[in-house]
């Protein structure tokens, strides 16, 4: 039996503490797509782990993590959480719990030269996106030019080797003075053998482990990273992620599609909404509609966390979507959601005990649109039209106001609400 677990708007919805949940009883917990330009937080016993490129999986003993070759690796931040997690007990050694497949990319420090570059000159222009700047970018761009390197490259001979990395060099000379491009192909150089050394046990051929996991009836859990509206197809375009976040990118990023034929497709939503980085959202609460919402969002914020796991940036805050939500479902294969903290709201007096969401917008000439549209530039332009609720005590299937929205968000978007997220802590969830 498989499981996909996909984020359902724009990132940052609580997807670790769902992979924790489900990996309870997995055998393998499998990331398919991303870098470390995704966070996910955890909290056990009140101790709270980020993890950017380990699966959420590896805090429950008996699983094995394997990192798929639609992930873009950096040797360099996996060996830091690794030496993390040894030091916190989870693990002796990392040979018994992860794996990463042969055939993944490697971010290499010019990828993230550049990438840090490129969003310093588009700062202050339509054309910044707000990447993390960890390399993710230019790293699945290096793969799609076919100059990339991947682990199984760097057991080549140095020969061999060597004239990959001048090649990836020379792609990107343009943006360096010479010197300074000689001083990164030195440094990369001379992180190889350490490169070669720590991943040397832990790579392996993924389609061979999945494919011995099915056949012998293993579950398996596909762990997803940033959210099905920043899918590079799907999501708000131009500003997306650089790889494919739905359902069937499981089976291209971990490759063994005959796993995922019978597998369930969970989304995680959080009951209001975040985003990072640029890009609009139509129910962000920017005081465009009502003024009292850039206030209401500054409370969400404080009250929730909201700033990012792997950057530190605050997160702008938005309303529920549920025009947002059904285009994520429909386009991202879920079959079911999970909602998580709504009791981030409780308590929150800005609210005046309502909630909104958005079941509609309103275009610029009075047009209801009942669709997400497909350009970004539409989105600063429509008026959500909102549904009111009244705000629940708990974040509990239990509470009566609760219930109500959970039927809205059922009903709305055709799926049904599987698991209910009511608190940070590894128990507070709950499956109905």
């Amino acid at each position: 039996m498989a499981t996909i677990l996909l984020g359902a708007q724009w990132g940052d919805e609580g997807k670790g503490k769902v992979v924790d949940h489900l990996s309870a009883s997995a055998d393998l917990v499998v990331r398919f797509q991303g870098g470390n330009n995704a966070g996910h937080s955890l909290w056990v016993g009140g101790k709270k782990t980020v993890l950017h490129l380990i699966p959420s999986g590896i805090l429950h003993p008996r699983t094995r993590c394997l990192i798929g070759e639609g992930v873009v690796l950096d040797p360099q931040v996996l060996f830091h959480e690794i030496a993390g997690l040894k030091q916190a007990g989870v693990f002796r050694d990392e040979r018994e719990r992860i794996l990463v497949s042969e055939r993944a990319h490697l971010i290499l420090p010019v990828l993230k030269e550049v990438d840090l570059i490129r969003e310093s000159s588009s700062r202050g222009t339509s054309g910044h996106i707000g990447t993390t700047g960890r390399g993710i970018g230019p790293a699945y761009e290096a793969k799609a030019r076919r100059i990339g390197i991947r682990v199984i490259d760097l057991y080549s001979d140095d020969t061999t080797l060597l004239g990959k990395l001048d090649r990836l060099h020379e792609a990107y000379a343009h943006h360096f003075e010479p010197a300074t491009l000689s001083e990164i192909r030195e440094r990369t150089w001379a992180l190889i053998s350490g490169f070669r050394r720590d991943l040397a046990p832990l790579m392996v051929d993924s389609t061979a482990l999945l494919k011995q996991a099915h056949d012998s009836g293993q579950e398996v859990l596909f762990e997803g990273a940033q959210g099905v509206m920043l899918d590079l197809d799907h999501g708000t375009y131009p500003y997306v992620t650089s790889s494919f976040t739905t359902a069937p990118s499981a089976g291209i990023g971990a490759a063994y599609p005959k796993i995922l034929r019978s597998s369930r497709v969970i989304g995680v939503a959080k009951v209001y909404l975040t985003r990072v980085g640029s890009g609009d959202f139509p129910t962000e609460m920017r005081g465009d509609h009502d003024p009292d919402e850039v206030r209401i969002g500054e409370s969400i914020r404080k009250a929730g966390g909201e700033f990012g796991a792997t950057t530190g940036r605050p997160r702008r805050i938005g309303w529920q979507d549920l025009v947002a939500l059904r285009h994520a479902v429909e386009v991202g294969g879920i079959d079911e959601i999970a909602l998580m903290k709504g009791d981030v709201l409780c308590g929150i007096e800005e609210l005046q005990g309502v909630f909104k969401v958005a079941t509609a917008y309103e275009t610029p000439d009075g047009l209801r649109m009942d669709r997400f549209p497909a350009r970004a530039e539409e989105l600063s332009r429509l008026k959500p039209l909102y549904e009111t609720f009244p705000l629940w005590k708990h974040a509990h299937p239990d509470d009566p106001a609760f219930a109500t929205l959970m039927s809205r968000i059922e009903h709305f978007t055709g799926v049904p609400v599987r698991f209910v997220g009511f608190g940070p802590e590894r128990e507070q969830i709950l499956e109905r």
